[in-house]
Order: structure tokens, then sequence, then C-alpha cells
């Protein structure tokens, strides 16, 4: 075989892997771009070092062994990151004050084709992948020390045995169930809010979110109320206030975020839940801009929370939105 060949059968075999890595660095990270960065670097050296293995274990194990060094560097060097949740108590729209924090590192949205494999034939295996990329779950995980978070990952998410997971990290298999029982302990202090299986809507959910779409297009407060958890969530990266329950989220719609009404509704899926680019209107002729990427969680047939995360320019390429609406439907 020529060298040729070779590479080109390296490169495809390294590829193959990519989503999932992918999706064990961004639970690691919270960054979708960082997770891509990481897995960037994790293939590079791979590719490098090929000729140094020795196939002891699988590639894929070998490769997780290279990418999870990568996260630990990578953790090593920047803050973890948060949600205003995880910052702030909630404010009441009649007091809320609009504070962008630039040294934040804020959890970030990823689209799901990034990080969720589509060839997996276990409907457990997947709604456990989805679930895990949720932004409740992986906020949680920023709350862990970045080794029991790749424990955590590992066992609980991709089902690795605590010894296969011991000969990844260098360890003992004492140490690695130690570690799981100690993420397992915080993350129950403050365990996220389940949400509804959703790959793909059924059609409850898919009237749900009809019915959201309608709502929040028309600018209708009251059909907007019957659609959300009297303790339903709305936040605005880069901004740290959050509000909480039907009341505040209705008085900031009329009030501060009365600008959004006239807006239009783009879908796209995010983080295992649905999620729309909003676009506000923008001059005559119909012309609609990127305003927010809203990422909507459902729990119990109603929306628990919006998250309206507004940096457009960073978010609506990603998730291959358009850059404006032009025309009226």
């Amino acid at each position: 075989m020529s060298d040729l060949s070779t590479t080109t059968d390296l490169d495809a075999r390294l590829e193959r892997h990519r989503v999932e890595l992918t999706g064990y660095c961004y639970r690691m990270l919270g960054s979708a771009f960082e997770a891509e960065d990481a897995v960037q670097d994790t293939l590079v050296r791979a590719w490098r070092s090929y000729d140094k293995f020795e196939g002891r274990s699988s590639l894929r194990s070998w490769l997780y062994r290279i990418a999870t060094n990568v996260c630990l560097d990578m953790l090593s060097a920047s803050g973890k990151r948060a949600r205003p949740m995880d910052l702030t108590a909630p404010q009441t729209a009649s007091s809320a004050v609009l504070n962008s924090r630039p040294e934040v590192t804020w959890l970030e949205p990823v689209p799901d084709a990034r990080v969720l494999p589509t060839a997996v034939d276990d409907p457990a295996e997947t709604a456990v992948a989805r679930e895990s990329v949720r932004l409740a779950f992986v906020a949680a995980l920023q709350h862990l020390p970045p080794r029991q978070r790749a424990v955590l990952i590992l066992r609980e998410v991709l089902a690795w045995k605590a010894s296969e997971v011991a000969e990844l990290l260098g360890t003992t298999v004492a140490s690695v169930n130690s570690a799981l029982q100690r993420a397992r302990s915080t993350l129950a202090e403050s365990e996220p809010r389940a949400s509804d299986a959703a790959d793909p809507l059924d059609e409850d959910q898919q009237r749900l979110l009809a019915r959201y779409v309608a709502a929040f297009e028309g600018y209708d407060m009251t059909a907007l109320t019957a659609l959300l958890h009297e303790d339903a969530t709305l936040s605005m990266p880069p901004y740290d206030l959050w509000l909480r329950g039907q009341e505040d989220i209705v008085a900031w719609h009329l009030g501060c975020g009365s600008g959004c009404r006239g807006s239009r509704l783009v879908p796209t899926v995010a983080n295992g839940t649905p999620a729309f680019g909003q676009y506000r209107p923008s001059g005559p002729g119909g012309r609609h801009e990127p305003w927010a990427l809203q990422v909507v969680e459902i729990a119990d047939g109603k929306i628990s929370g919006l998250n309206a995360f507004l940096d457009t320019a960073r978010w609506f390429p990603l998730f291959g939105l358009p850059e404006r609406l032009d025309d009226e439907r």
C-alpha cells in the first residue's frame, strides 16, 4: 500500500470518531468552539504519533486518552463556565438590570449534529447522550474538578468500565470509584431539572412548540403564559440577568424586552432540545435581523426554560441560520 493510501486510510479512521469525541470534549469544556479545537488537537496529535501506537488498546480508547489530556490541559488554563443562574439570584422584571460580565466565561450552546452521533442503535444510549448535553447537565458538570468530570462522563455517560477509565487516566480502579462517588455526591446537591425526551418530538411537543411560535411571533402574552411552568426561567447571556416565574417573564417581554415584538423564529436544535433563531424587525419591507439563539427547555409538557444567547455573530453561523430574513411570509 502506498504512503498516500496509508495516510488517507488513517485520516478516515480518525475522522470516524470526530463527533463522539466532540461530544465528550463539549461535556468537559462547556464550549462548542473549544470542544472543536480540542478534537482537532487530539486528531493532529494522534496522526503525528500513530507510529508509536502499539495497539495495546483500541484506537477509540487511545483517542479518548489523548482527548482527555487535551481537555485537562485546557481546563487548567481557564476557569469553569457558568450560566447566569450560577452567578446571581433571580431579579424581578421591575428591578432588572442588564449587567454584562465580560470576565465571565459563559456556558455555550452546541448544535446536536456536532456532538450526537446519528448511527446509534440503542434508544437508551441515544437518550443518555441527549440528556447529557442539556445545558443544565453540562452546567452541573462544571462544578466538578476536571478529573472527576472526566470520570463521571466516561463511567455514567459513555458506560466505560472502571478498569478502562483507570487505564485511561493512569490510576487505580479504587481511585476511579472514589472519584465517581464524589462526583455523584456533588451533582446530587444541585441535581439539574429533568427534561422531557425529545428525539424525535412527539405530537404533544410539536403542538407545544407550534403554540410557542404562534404566541411569541404574535406577542400574545396570555398564550405564552399558558405554555410556561410557574417557575420557568429566562436567561440572556452575556448578561447575568435571569428571571423566574411566569409573571416576571411576561413583564420583561412587555417592558425592557418589548423590542422583541414582531420577531420571527426559525427552528433548529441545540443541546438535545428544540431551539430557534430569533430575528427582530429592522426597518421597512419586512426585514428582520438576528437577535438571539433561543434554546427551549421542556419538562412535563410545558416550557421550563428559555435561554436566549445574544451573541448572534457567534451562534448563527455555527447553527447554519440565515444572516437575515428579508421577506414577509
